[in-house]
This record gives C-alpha cells, sequence and structure tokens, in this order.
C-alpha cells in the first residue's frame, strides 16, 4: 500500500500558520515580481480566481479589500515543508519526497487495519506541530492514492483520509475521476484520449491493453496498470541534472552595463554553488539576456552566448568569469533588459574530470577549489555571507518586486514573531 500525503494549498497555508487572521479569507501567492497568481485558498478558487492569472488582473480585488495578496516566500515555505516531511518519516518505514507539498509512503510492513489509523494521526500531528493541514490517499499504487488523496481533499466527510482498498471503491472512484485529472496524462494526452471517446479514468481502464498499448505506448501502459491496481511506476531514483539555470526577471529595466555585469555575477555564483552542492562540474556557461517583450514600444533583443570551459569546473571564480565573458559578448547599450540567466551545462561527476596533461596550471585549480569550499562553509551560516567582488552585496530579494512578502518567521532572528 502506498499514501499520499498531499499539503492542502500549501503556500497559503504557509502563510496563515503565522497570521491566523488569514483564515477563512481570500488569499492568493503570488510568483516572482508579483506576477501571477501561483497558490489560492478554496475562498479564492470559489471567487473564481484561475491558476496563473496577472497580478494585475486582480488588483482591484485586493485594493477592494475583498482579496489578500502575499508575494512569494520561498524560504518560509522550505523551511515548514521540512517540518511537515521529518514528521512523515518518523511515522512510517519509508518515504518518498515527491514535490515541495507532496510525499508518498510506503507502507510496507504495517498490518493492514492499521494504515488508516495511523495515516488519520498524521493528518492530526502534522497539523498540530506544523500548522499545515493535510489530505492523504491511500491505494495499491502511486496513481490510485493521488486520485484517492483528491477525494480526500475535496470532501470533508473523509476526515482527510481517503483509502482505496477494494474494487468496488477503486471502480467507483474512476468514475468520478476526469481523465485529464489522472497523475501521468498531460494535457496533450489527454485531449488524444478524449478524441478516442475516453473521458472518465474508468473509461481508459475499460479500454483493452492491447489497445492502450497500440495508441498510447508504454507510458499509457503504466498509466492502465497502475488505475487497475498493478504496481507500475517504480520508486523514483533522483538523477542528477543535465544542466542548471538561475535567472530572475528585474522589478525594473537596465540599461547599466556594470548593474547588469554584478546580477549576472550573482546568478554565476548561484549555479557553482549549485553545481558543488551535487557534486557535478559544468563543461559549458550560457549566459542570456531578454529585453521586455510587453513593451512594444521599445525595441527587442534576445541574446544567448555559450562559453566552453577547457576543462569542466564548478569554482565560483571560473564560473563567474564565463559568466562575464559572455556578457561581454552580448551585451548592447542601446537596449533596456527586463531579464537576464546563467545556466551551466554538460555537466560531468566532479570526482571524474579529466584533466589535460600539458598546459595546465593544476596549482591555480586546486586554490580555487579550495576558496569555493571556504566560502561554501562560511555561508552555510547565512545567506551569502562572503562574495566574489564582481557581486552585489544585499540578496536576490531586493531586485525581485514583493509588495506583500510575509517575515521569514521560522529562520531569520530578525523576522521572529512578536507576541504582544
Amino acid at each position: 500500500m502506498y499514501a499520499l500525503v498531499d499539503c492542502n494549498n500549501f503556500f497559503v497555508s504557509c502563510e496563515r500558520v503565522f497570521r491566523p487572521q488569514l483564515e477563512g479569507k481570500a488569499v492568493v501567492v503570488l510568483s516572482n515580481n508579483d506576477g501571477c497568481v501561483v497558490a489560492r485558498s478554496n475562498e479564492s478558487k470559489a471567487m473564481g480566481i484561475k491558476m496563473g492569472t496577472p497580478f494585475y488582473q486582480v488588483k482591484d480585488m485586493v485594493k477592494a479589500g475583498r482579496l489578500i495578496a502575499c508575494s512569494s516566500n520561498y524560504t518560509l515555505y522550505g523551511d515548514l515543508s521540512s517540518r511537515v516531511m521529518s514528521i512523515l518519516a518518523d511515522t512510517v518505514p519509508k518515504i518518498e519526497i515527491y514535490s515541495i507539498d507532496e510525499a508518498f509512503l510506503c507502507m510496507d510492513g504495517i498490518p493492514p487495519d492499521r494504515i488508516r489509523e495511523i495515516c488519520a494521526g498524521l493528518v492530526k500531528r502534522v497539523r498540530k506541530w506544523v500548522g499545515i493541514p493535510v489530505s492523504i490517499g491511500i491505494a495499491p499504487t502511486k496513481t490510485l492514492a493521488k486520485i484517492a488523496s483528491h477525494f480526500a481533499k475535496r470532501y470533508p466527510g473523509y476526515k482527510g483520509v481517503c483509502q482505496i482498498d477494494d474494487d468496488e471503491k477503486r471502480l467507483k472512484a474512476l468514475s468520478l475521476t476526469p481523465v485529464r485529472e489522472v497523475w501521468g496524462i498531460g494535457r496533450r494526452l489527454a485531449v488524444k484520449m478524449e478524441d478516442c471517446g475516453i473521458r472518465t479514468a474508468l473509461d481508459y481502464v475499460g479500454r483493452p491493453p492491447e489497445w492502450v498499448k497500440e495508441h498510447f505506448m508504454l507510458h499509457g501502459m503504466k498509466t492502465w496498470m497502475e488505475l487497475n491496481g498493478r504496481v507500475s511506476v517504480e520508486e523514483e531514483r533522483p538523477e542528477k541534472r543535465k544542466s542548471i539555470c538561475t535567472s530572475r526577471s528585474f522589478a525594473e529595466m537596465i540599461a547599466d552595463r556594470a548593474e547588469l555585469a554584478s546580477r549576472v555575477a550573482d546568478f554565476a555564483a548561484k549555479c557553482a554553488a549549485k553545481l558543488r552542492e551535487e557534486g557535478s562540474a559544468a563543461q559549458q556557461v550560457t549566459v542570456f539576456l531578454y529585453t521586455n517583450r510587453f513593451r512594444n514600444d521599445l525595441p527587442q533583443y534576445f541574446p544567448t552566448v555559450s562559453i566552453r570551459l577547457p576543462v569542466a569546473a564548478n569554482s565560483t571564480q571560473e564560473i563567474l568569469s564565463s559568466a562575464l565573458k559572455g556578457l561581454d559578448l552580448i551585451y548592447r547599450p542601446e537596449y533596456l533588459y527586463k531579464k537576464a540567466g546563467v545556466m551551466v551545462e554538460d555537466l560531468v561527476d566532479a570526482d571524474a574530470v579529466q584533466l589535460p596533461i600539458f598546459d595546465y596550471d593544476l596549482g591555480l585549480r586546486h586554490r580555487r577549489d579550495r576558496i569555493s569550499e571556504v566560502m561554501d562553509r562560511l555561508n552555510s551560516s547565512g545567506h551569502n555571507v562572503v562574495r566574489l567582488a564582481a557581486q552585489r552585496t544585499g540578496d536576490y530579494t531586493d531586485v525581485v518586486r514583493s509588495g506583500f512578502r510575509s517575515r521569514r518567521y521560522s529562520t531569520s532572528l530578525d523576522d521572529i514573531i512578536e507576541v504582544k
């Protein structure tokens, strides 16, 4: 048996933990730069606000007091997510974290008659200890557990826990689930299925396996098997990324080369730190710039350039230096830039980097690597305590529009909650 734990309206729930006055109110959380809606409370959903709605379309509702907007606070969300996941890990034999607000629990070894009791206890414990409401779906496969969690979230009668443990419950749940809501069936595949007359998950499992394999190949066959109660989605094993990108849209457009270079330096340093964290090294550094594509009255320019490194590296000095070289190649002073980014590509294992025999300063590489290690240790105690001179002082948040950001209550002493 699997149990999928899903945090309800997670970003909104995180905002409510330390601001109980938001309970029962229509709340939305906005993306970076307060661009669009990325999370909604049930109350805002009832008002017809959709995911991805641009903020300017609901701004008047905020001014009128009908809607409360919160800028994204990923530091807070990440910390509360870690607290939730630690509670889950202490309760079951095995946990697979699927996203910041979801985790699969493997219930192997737990007596079947105790699974629901344990999950009901988790719902209460997470709510009491962290303040986050969760819904749990229990089923013999991950795909069915996903469906069960949707029912647990939508219907209060389940009290946060829905279990699909026999064919009668499974077929009933499938008949009530639109095929486009099934985990693993994307938008394009859903359109294809609907064109074939498949409207619900029950319609899908009713098709012969030979027909499913012919029309939807292996991926569709795995989903079909999962919906029929046969495990075919194995544990997802984390793989090292093939590329890492750090980019930001700016609150205001930038033309000054020095200011733009400091932003690119920050992004490059962030990429280098991620490389070291994952034990990887990059063979190529790519820099890109975007003007504001929504400003038809301004000239447009979207350049990209890639710098090939002679030897794969992950030191901040090498990645940052290459990124600034790339910026020099594409920067044009006559444009106003709205976004910039750095991508490190062609990643290899840092312990398996092949060094050239001739014309290579191995001592310099070792010194750079040691400096980066020292920077990582010092920066672990706080955000960017040590930087290279090309970087800016301060935090990335000072270039991102966030007019409604809450405090980092659980991770910063400066933002700690005040009791009066």
